[in-house]
């Protein structure tokens, strides 16, 4: 949205009736023309406006798109979602921004959010491909975590805690935490993360937190054949999600639980992600590129692994793979 378009869009939601083509152009000191094209714009983008030739525009419906000024509407962080670089379609959110940092300092791009509608690249853990068509909810955030490299899990670990806290807060439904860094509603997977890393010895220049979450996705939308059974929040909700304002109320339970991390707080966010686990006290199997180990999860450590009880009393700790109940 440009930046006349977006001046239009908040006098029409500034205003409790129509408001004439004359008196925009007058505020904005552009042409009744250009406030024309601009309302067709807005129109594009989905948002609706009804015109009428002797009373002007009046906003009647707003769009259901992820635009930053749709986020903005509901965003009480102080730093994370406040810069958000936007896309309609893009290969990947984590390629974008692995592009912007390339082009600006890390230092100054803490807490940006990329956002694509729709991804036609997506990754997830292993390099997989992750089915990202519209209606869900595909971010990057760039981070420059002031934590020991060490104990870096625990920013992903505040992701899995937001996303679950988002979805129990806004509609009541029981989300829970698959290690390492799935959620789960019941047996279904409606949400993943996923860290990427620049660092440099136990320097981190900077990381990516991919975000991807199921949210007005059809049970038709679904591809066939994925490797896991997947559900939405609009499934389980039964209507359409307000993804501007899940976005914006996930940065906020994120941010608090970064800001944990980065104050050494770490009993706190491993007591919470504990407490959401759908993983701990249950037989689980994990498979490796190397071989598979099939125990009880009994904890995880401090930083990250898994600590799995074997059948033969034999106490193994596992930092990645994937795990599924047994």
């Amino acid at each position: 949205m440009n930046e006349t378009a977006e001046k239009i869009l908040s006098i029409l939601e500034k205003s409790s009736g129509p408001v004439s083509g004359e008196d925009i152009s007058r505020q904005l000191g552009i042409t009744r023309s250009a406030v024309w094209k601009q309302i067709n714009e807005l129109k594009n983008l989905g948002y609706t406006i009804n015109s009428s030739r002797t009373e002007g525009y009046e906003l009647a419906g707003s769009t259901s798109l992820l635009l930053p000024h749709e986020i903005e509407k509901y965003l009480k962080t102080k730093f994370i979602g406040r810069n958000i670089c936007y896309f309609d379609n893009a290969p990947s959110t984590s390629w974008i921004a692995h592009d912007i940092i390339k082009k600006q300092n890390s230092e100054n791009l803490d807490g940006t959010a990329v956002i694509a509608e729709e991804q036609t690249g997506g990754v997830g853990r292993l390099g997989r491909a992750w089915f990202s068509p519209r209606g869900g909810i595909w971010t990057t955030l760039v981070l420059k975590p002031k934590v020991p490299i060490e104990r870096l899990f625990f920013v992903t670990m505040a992701g899995s805690i937001a996303v679950a806290r988002s979805i129990r807060n806004m509609y009541g439904i029981g989300a829970l935490i698959k290690w390492p860094n799935d959620i789960y509603i019941g047996d279904k997977k409606i949400s993943g993360i996923l860290l990427e890393l620049s660092a440099e010895a136990d320097q981190i220049h900077y990381c990516l937190l991919g975000i991807g979450i199921d949210a007005n996705i059809k049970p038709e939308e679904f591809q066939g054949g994925m490797r896991t059974p997947v559900t939405s929040l609009n499934i389980e909700t039964g209507e359409d999600i307000n993804r501007a304002k899940f976005l914006a109320a996930f940065f906020m339970e994120f941010e608090r639980r970064y800001e944990l991390v980065e104050n050494g707080e770490y009993d706190s966010i491993t007591r919470e992600w504990k407490s959401l686990s759908l993983t701990l006290e249950k037989r689980v199997k994990i498979t490796t590129p190397r071989r598979t180990i099939e125990g009880e999860a009994m904890d995880i450590d401090s930083h990250g692994a898994l600590i799995i009880k074997k059948d033969n009393g034999m106490i193994e700790k596992v930092f990645s793979g994937d795990c599924t109940p047994v």
